[in-house]
C-alpha cells in the first residue's frame, strides 16, 4: 500500500474520530431539560408548553419530574396532559398581586406540576405538554425550575439561570423567551399565509397587467389594419 494512502486513511480515521467525539459533546451539552417552543409572543393566548425531560444516567430511570411555574409573573389557566403511564398533579397558589383579565380577576395560579407514576428509560426521553390560557405580558422570560428524581434516589436539580453575557450552567433552568412582537408559533403560520396571500395578490395585479397591455396592442394593431384596408379599398 502507497504512503499516499495510508496517510488518506490515517486522516479519514482522524476525521471520522473528531466528527464522532463532536457529536457525542453536543449530545452531552444539550441533554438537560428544556422548554419548547423558545419564545412565544408576550400576552399569548391559548397555546402548548412541552418539558422535554431526557435520561442522563446509565442505570437509573427517571420516575418523578417537578416543573415549578413563577408566580411573580404567573401562567394563567393551566392544563396537563400526562403521557403514557404517568399521572399529574397540579399545586396552585395564591397570588400577591391579583391579576385583572377580561374574564375577571384572577387571585390563584399554578405554581408546580409533579409527574409520578411513569419512567423514562436510560436513552430515553419523555415530553409534558402544558396548555396555557395566557402568558403574562410584564416580562422578557419565564423561568421553570425543574428537579428531575432517578429511581437510585438521586435528584438533579435544573435551577440555574445564566447571567446576562456569561456561559451557560451546568444545570440550566429550562427558560421561555417572551417577545414584544408576534414572533409566537401560532402568529408564525398567519404571517405566513398574510405573506403567501400578498405575493399572490402582487402576482396576480402583475398579470393582469401584463395581459391588458397585450390585449391594447392587438387593439390598436387590429384598428391600423382595418385603417389601412379601408384606405386601400377607396383607391380607384
Amino acid at each position: 500500500m502507497s504512503a499516499s494512502r495510508i496517510t488518506l486513511r490515517r486522516a479519514g480515521a482522524v476525521t471520522a474520530l473528531t466528527a464522532a467525539s463532536v457529536l457525542l459533546a453536543a449530545g452531552a451539552a444539550s441533554a438537560h431539560v428544556t422548554v419548547h417552543p423558545e419564545s412565544y409572543a408576550k400576552g399569548a393566548t391559548d397555546g402548548v408548553l412541552t418539558f422535554r425531560v431526557p435520561n442522563e444516567e446509565d442505570h437509573a430511570y427517571t420516575s418523578k419530574v417537578q416543573v415549578f411555574l413563577p408566580t411573580d409573573h404567573p401562567v394563567l389557566g393551566v392544563l396537563v396532559h400526562p403521557g403514557d403511564g404517568w399521572s399529574a398533579k397540579v399545586t396552585t397558589t395564591k397570588l400577591k398581586t391579583p391579576v385583572k383579565t377580561d374574564d375577571g380577576t384572577i387571585t390563584e395560579a399554578a405554581s408546580e406540576i409533579t409527574f409520578t407514576g411513569g419512567k423514562i428509560e436510560p436513552g430515553q426521553y419523555e415530553d409534558f405538554n402544558v396548555a396555557f390560557g395566557e402568558l403574562p405580558e410584564d416580562t422578557d422570560q419565564l423561568v421553570f425550575k425543574t428537579l428531575q428524581t432517578y429511581s437510585d434516589g438521586k435528584v438533579v436539580r435544573w435551577i440555574e439561570q445564566p447571567a446576562s453575557g456569561d456561559d451557560e450552567p451546568d444545570n440550566p433552568a429550562p427558560s421561555l423567551k417572551l417577545t414584544a412582537d408576534d414572533a409566537s408559533p401560532a402568529a408564525a403560520p398567519a404571517k405566513a399565509a398574510a405573506t403567501t396571500t400578498a405575493k399572490a395578490s402582487d402576482s396576480t395585479a402583475r398579470e393582469l397587467g401584463i395581459a391588458g397591455l397585450v390585449v391594447g396592442a392587438l387593439g390598436l394593431a387590429a384598428a391600423a389594419f382595418a385603417l389601412l384596408r379601408g384606405r386601400s379599398s377607396a383607391r380607384p
